[in-house]
């Protein structure tokens, strides 16, 4: 399992952690809504039983003799904050209590039963059906779920944004710094070889085959140089040139083609084509060469590695695709990570530099375009024109 598996499946958890966690509090909220309704509900009949034997006494002739301070008690304060509306037989409403004196009450009585709060059947004299709007307190707890919800739901995608953030500046720390000492440790032995060839020319300078591996060496030495010349520039603002982009596929195709495999083809553009872009020759070439080596790597030693450039209104469009062994479908969102790898060795960082210095440097963009396993894989690399 690689650690991109073990992010994914790390997210996963906390997702399924998260939601149990609102689900919980959804489903303890609800039950906290239901008692309270039913509260509501029990003190409503209360408020009926209370009004009915008040109008009973009231058509007594004993109601001198009774005390009623009990239902007066009930109808004063129990219900002093469940807004009611009594209806009669013929649906006219006869009473109506905690409403504001200029409400419309036929406009309440619509809403209530649009509610769906099943009424009160009455009796007594007092309303055929009482009908009661839920308290405040209720109906904000009702609501409270999805507030809870929306708050928890913010402040995971603010978190995550945040931690986004931090996580891409402490990367971009890391690979600056990183590359900058690279450049820095390469510079000290670079300079020590350039210095004992120099010895070498001058000690064997007409034996013929010393000096013909000197070349080679001084050819390496320069190579050298260039990748080192390379790491030195991440991390800084680049110079970009407008330059073929033709001709610098061609530069890199040269290079890489005496150093692969005979059975591999490579089926480039002509040189002299053009397609003038923006880009800085040492790290584009950089990102060519990262992705025809990972060509190379999955084609197994024969095959063919093809290349073409096409343009739109503002971009150089270069297309470069190989007949490997393709990438998996659930390894396509995560090949320009750091240290994602197919490969037994290596610290897979190489598309996660090409990544960096086509988006970050040059404002392109990089992308797989197409891969299928056994067939193959098309990268695809946009650059602003040069206008």
């Amino acid at each position: 399992m690689d650690i991109y598996q073990k992010k994914s499946r790390w997210k996963i958890y906390l997702a399924i952690a998260g939601v149990a966690i609102m689900l919980i509090s959804m489903v303890f909220t609800n039950y906290l809504a239901t008692k309270l309704a039913e509260q509501e509900r029990d003190r409503v009949n209360l408020y009926v039983i209370a009004q009915e034997l008040i109008n009973r006494e009231r058509d007594s002739l004993v109601m001198a003799h009774n005390d009623l301070t009990m239902e007066s008690y009930v109808i004063g304060t129990i219900l002093k904050d469940i807004p009611i509306i009594s209806v009669g037989e013929t649906g006219k409403i006869t009473d109506s209590v905690n409403f504001p004196e200029d409400a419309d009450l036929e406009r309440e009585l619509e809403k209530i039963k649009a509610e769906g709060t099943a009424p009160i059947e009455g009796g007594d004299g007092y309303g055929a059906y009482i009908y009661y709007k839920q308290t405040h307190i209720l109906t904000l707890l009702e609501y409270f779920p999805w507030v809870q919800a929306f708050l928890f739901l913010a402040f995971i995608g603010i978190g995550y944004i945040a931690f986004s953030i931090a996580r891409k500046a402490e990367q971009d720390q890391v690979w600056v710094g990183m590359a900058k000492e690279t450049a820095h440790q390469l510079g000290t032995p670079i300079s020590a070889i350039i210095a004992w060839l120099e010895n070498l020319k001058l000690m064997k300078s007409e034996d013929e085959e010393t000096m013909e591996i000197v070349t080679e060496l001084e050819n390496d030495v320069e190579r050298l140089n260039l990748i080192a010349d390379r790491f030195s520039k991440i991390g800084s603002t680049p110079k970009l040139e407008a330059l073929s982009v033709a001709h610098q596929l061609s530069e890199c195709r040269q290079y890489m083609e005496r150093r692969a495999p005979r059975k591999v083809t490579f089926d480039f553009p002509n040189e002299n084509q053009g397609f003038m872009a923006k880009i800085n020759p040492p790290l584009f070439n950089w990102v060519i060469e990262n992705l025809i080596r990972n060509a190379l790597d999955a084609m197994d030693g024969k095959g063919v590695i093809k290349a073409t450039i096409s343009e739109d209104k503002s971009h150089i469009i270069i297309n470069l695709s190989d007949t490997g062994s393709g990438i998996p479908a659930n390894k396509l969102k995560t090949v320009f990570e750091p240290g994602f790898t197919t490969k037994k060795r290596g610290w897979g960082l190489g598309l996660s530099l090409a990544k960096r210095i086509i988006e970050s440097y040059h404002l392109g963009r990089i992308f797989v375009k197409s891969s299928t396993i056994n067939e193959g894989t098309t990268f695809t690399v946009r650059l602003l024109k040069h206008s």
